[in-house]
């Protein structure tokens, strides 16, 4: 079995351009057959919320995304893979994470796209604060019961 691929980790303030990571990864590769790619983005919960504020600590984040990253590379035969996670205050319809999956065949970069947002919603470490539309602040966001069930699929 050939190496895994060595993940791509950011975690920034600063947009990113999605096109521009999709080129990165696969420019003069023509062993590709299959990009994957999502982007999680920031919404405004039926006009509830003027923003999201992602708090993290740095080096403890990039090291959980890239272990996380690290393990889909192991389980996945992906020929690249990138992570752009951001923090600090979003606004909705700004974009908050990009997972690009690469591989020859398009299930091994669906399947590690997948898990990868699984594990980036229950496990990676951001706390996200609301910011509501009226002025106020809200609530620091819970988890999720399905985010963690989701999980499960992962563990068998």
């Amino acid at each position: 079995m050939a190496e895994p691929c060595q993940p791509r980790v950011r975690v920034q303030a600063e947009d990113f351009d999605a096109a521009l990571e999709i080129e990165r990864l696969t420019a003069g590769r023509r062993d590709i057959g299959a990009v994957v790619t999502f982007t999680g983005r920031c919404r405004d919960e039926g006009g509830r919320l003027a923003a999201l504020e992602l708090e993290h600590y740095p080096g403890m984040a990039e090291a959980q995304i890239r272990r996380i990253a690290e393990e889909a590379a192991r389980r996945w035969a992906l020929s690249g893979l990138s992570v752009i996670h951001r923090f600090g205050r979003l606004a909705p319809g700004e974009n908050i994470v990009l997972v690009v999956a690469a591989s020859a065949h398009r299930r091994a970069a669906l399947e590690a796209a997948d898990f990868l947002m699984d594990y980036l919603k229950s496990c990676a470490p951001f706390w996200k604060k609301e910011h509501l539309a009226g002025g106020g602040e809200g609530d620091w966001v819970a988890a999720k019961a399905e985010d963690e069930a989701a999980l499960e699929r992962w563990r068998k």
